[in-house]
């Protein structure tokens, strides 16, 4: 057996572990069911896979995010460790494969979502394997009472009864104490070992800001602290709207979310992680297995879902110790839009079997059959069909995705099909005149034989790789020959792909979850209502009201958080005559609106205002007719 801090020193470079980590690790090489539960950035990986390093066999990792384990998967397979994970779109004959490698080829992890645990073959290859571990990723999803709860994760317990021998580990950055007692419980812990990293970030200020005019409290904090920043909102649209409106005053920004091309996803995280572009302005898409060191601030526009989403995401700010920022905007109408966005789009159980029915029509299922039938899929053009209301038929998706009906992966690509329809030789005298079409007009030919004949559909990454030259351009000629009569062409948009679980069963499918569902219902209605408590709760300190959530108690106020730097300012008297002073001298040689002074002096707005109010009563200053401040005449 291999010492754990050699395998760290081998392939991760590090001299030492972190924090709990390698008291961590000798819990789970010692066959101990081991808990980890451990703040972003904790290092909740190093946990598993150094513990599988050291052992024999190979380890199973459960785990809900495909992106994620896709990730590590790379990670490991940049290490030169063996390591493979079952996605979706997978045929049956390459899960044959694969699963035979695993068994026979000395993999070291097999990284897979807990749906895959439903399949027989999957089942009766994992009791061939020479498991040495079984660790299950973002495990608060198993408990009825996490922020992401998905039924299909109670399957983890099929492969303690195929593997009954071999230990879990369970790890998670997001679990109150109700949670932490169902993961155990869920996962049939024996005297688990309970690793509870206290989630106190003493370089981290949560900081809550009521703001009317979020863009210019943006700019400001972002002109101020120039280092690299994330900024959070609602959907796609702000992404772009926000982005250009930083571009336009010099901070540079970039965008992130489930509707990107990949290669433009990318291009954009390459040059954020890079530090060409200070901001990246993302959905919640963004950010899991990023690790950034160096963020100094992570700013919400918008009000978040829950404080388990908000504190993982505030915590990938000042990962280097270095002190950082998490800012949340609001205003009067948050209230109203977290409601309206979270709580009353929450689909009824009829109307998510309205939507099942139509999903299986629009891909021609029939009824018992559909299960692991992967399609392409424009949500748009689907919701458009049946007249859905987008939000409401969008949550019916994601609530049957994440009750293992279906699987949904945000994936955008461009859909080509085409047919040449010009001769051999006239299209050739055309290639002449357009030298810079040739490599991609030959590339297609020579891989698609019946092109000429049929109308044929064309895998835009194969003719990527043969020609070398980009989707934007390889679609800009296309379209560019259609214009010149020389092909027929097709394309169409895809936002995602989905995958269905379950063979079609109608509402007998939709019946199996609606208890589940209307719990999940009643536990965002719960999450919501505790995110605005934190957000209007201006007496007690912001990392103490985040630390009681999660369970942690006889904790001391932060002293940098935004009710804490209140507090304290209340205690420091402001000499108003000197604010008044001041003002006066500024208004001698300009008009001056009540920010511009507020951001000279850098006093409190509470007595700036009241500066300004005596100086009025005593008509010492006055008011212009474009809400200026000016001095009497």
């Amino acid at each position: 057996m291999k010492h754990p801090i050699n395998i760290l020193e081998r392939y991760w470079k590090f001299t030492s572990f972190r924090g709990q980590q390698e008291t961590i690790i000798n819990a789970v090489i010692a066959g101990e069911d081991t808990f980890a539960l451990m703040p972003t950035g904790g290092g909740k990986s190093i946990c598993f896979q150094v513990p599988a390093l050291v052992k024999d066999g190979i380890c199973i990792v459960v785990s809900p995010l495909v992106a994620l384990m896709k990730d590590q998967v790379k990670a490991l397979n940049d290490k030169g460790i063996k390591a493979m994970a079952l996605t979706s779109g997978i045929s049956y004959k390459e899960l044959d494969t694969m699963l035979d490698n695993c068994v026979y080829g000395n993999y070291k992890f097999l990284y897979l979502s807990p749906e895959r645990l439903q399949q027989e073959i999957v089942q009766n290859r994992i009791k061939q394997m020479h498991v040495n571990l079984i660790a299950v990723d973002e495990a608060h999803c198993i408990s009825q009472w996490g922020n992401d709860f998905r039924p299909a994760f109670k399957n983890i317990s099929t492969l303690r009864q195929i593997q009954p021998a071999v230990n879990v580990v369970a790890l998670t950055a997001s679990a109150t104490p109700e949670v932490v007692e169902d993961i155990i419980k869920e996962l049939d812990f024996i005297n688990p070992k309970l690793f509870k990293q206290s989630f106190f970030r003493s370089n981290l200020a949560y900081m809550v800001f009521h703001e009317e005019d979020k863009l210019y409290k943006l700019e400001t904090i972002l002109k101020k602290y120039t280092e690299p920043s994330i900024i959070y909102v609602r959907n796609r649209k702000l992404t772009n709207e926000i982005s250009s409106y930083l571009n336009s005053k010099h901070i540079s920004a970039t965008t992130y979310h489930g509707g990107l091309p990949n290669n433009t996803k990318n291009d954009n995280m390459t040059a954020w992680l890079n530090n060409q572009s200070q901001v990246m302005v993302a959905t919640n898409a963004f950010g899991m297995g990023i690790d950034k060191p160096d963020v100094k601030t992570v700013i919400h526009i918008n009000l978040p879902e829950s404080i388990e989403s908000y504190f993982q995401e505030a915590g990938r700010a000042g990962r280097n110790g270095k002190k950082a920022f998490a800012v949340i905007f609001k205003n009067n109408s948050d209230e109203v839009l977290i409601k309206n966005q979270f709580l009353k789009v929450l689909p009824p159980i009829n109307f998510i079997k309205q939507v099942y029915r139509k999903l299986c029509n629009y891909f021609q299922i029939s009824y018992g059959e559909g299960e692991y039938l992967t399609f392409d899929f424009d949500f748009y053009t689907f919701s458009k069909t049946y007249n859905f209301s987008s939000t409401l038929c969008y949550n019916a998706l994601l609530l049957l995705d994440r009750n293992s009906i279906i699987t949904l992966s945000k994936q955008f690509k461009n859909k080509v099909t085409l047919q040449f329809i010009t001769s051999n030789t006239a299209l050739f005298n055309y290639l002449e005149h357009h030298n810079d079409f040739d490599i991609i007009v030959k590339s297609i030919l020579r891989m698609y034989g019946g092109v000429f004949d049929n109308q044929t559909a064309i895998d835009l990454n194969k003719v990527i790789n043969k020609s070398s030259v980009s989707a934007e351009k390889i679609i800009v000629v296309l379209k560019e020959l259609e214009r010149d009569e020389i092909i027929t062409l097709n394309l169409s948009k895809t936002d995602a792909q989905i995958t269905f679980i379950e063979p079609r069963e109608d509402d007998k499918t939709i019946n199996r979850i609606a208890k589940t569902i209307e719990k999940q219902n009643k536990q965002k209605e719960k999450q919501v209502l505790a995110m605005l408590q934190y957000i209007e709760n201006e007496k007690d300190c912001k990392s103490e009201q985040l630390l009681a959530y999660f369970g942690e108690q006889n904790t001391k106020p932060c002293g940098i958080c935004s009710v804490c730097l209140k507090l304290n300012k209340a205690h420091i008297p402001q000499d108003l005559n000197h604010i008044k002073n001041n003002i006066i001298e500024l208004l001698q040689v300009n008009h001056l609106s009540s920010r511009a002074l507020g951001e000279s002096l850098k006093c409190s707005e509470t007595d700036l205002k009241q500066a300004l109010k005596h100086l009025l009563e005593h008509q010492i200053i006055t008011t212009t007719a474009t809400n200026t401040y000016k001095l009497s005449d």
